[in-house]
């Protein structure tokens, strides 16, 4: 065998070597990227179907002669906030997602008061397709936490790749970057203080 092939052969391993792990890195990246975004996309789903039956709650309680706008307003501002926050999942920054989880509890919260209120309305607990809406935002918040967990689930293995040594020197090239989690909102920690008032 002649000295000079020794190397040639050497590098031609390199090569190979190199390019079955670049290949590797990109095609698992790929993947996992897909992976978080078809989880991002059922946490969208999720909250377009709660903004849908919002709609159509507020619809129903509009009915109410004398229940208050204010209170239907807050709602109905919130619902268009909340719709009008989109975020590229190719590139989910954590700015990005902490806007659209503050659009989101800003919903949330709105929702909420709107839903103590329609305590001083009989009228309005005893409609059958106010109570079935009421049952299935119940339904759909549960879905959405759902979603929520199982995009963190997603974000957890991809991150994990493209940010360990020395999968980080490729992801780097292939232009792969880590994607931020869904955290609590701000203050999700504390006890929440639930007051009836019926007098005003």
């Amino acid at each position: 065998m002649k000295k000079w092939l020794i190397p040639v052969i050497i590098i031609g391993l390199l090569v190979v070597a190199l390019y079955s792990w670049g290949k590797g890195f990109n095609n698992t990246a790929v993947e996992l990227n897909e992976n978080v975004s078809e989880a991002w996309g059922n946490v969208q789903t999720s909250y377009q179907r709660r903004n849908d039956l919002i709609g159509n709650l507020v619809n129903t309680v509009k009915g109410a002669a004398d229940f208050e706008r204010t209170t239907l307003t807050d709602v109905i501002e919130a619902r268009a906030k909340a719709t009008q926050t989109t975020i590229d999942p190719s590139n989910i920054t954590p700015e990005q997602l902490k806007q659209f989880n503050e659009a989101q509890g800003g919903l949330s919260s709105a929702l909420s008061r709107l839903l103590v209120t329609v305590e001083r309305y009989p009228e309005l607990k005893a409609n059958q397709n106010f109570l079935k809406l009421q049952d299935e935002l119940t339904s759909t918040e549960n879905t959405i936490q759902t979603a929520r967990t199982r995009y963190n689930e997603a974000i957890k293995p991809y991150n994990n790749h493209v940010k360990k040594f020395p999968n980080s020197i490729l992801a780097g090239l292939f232009g792969f970057e880590g994607k931020a989690y869904f955290d609590a909102e701000a203050g999700a920690e504390k006890p929440v203080d639930v007051e009836f008032d019926f007098n005003n």
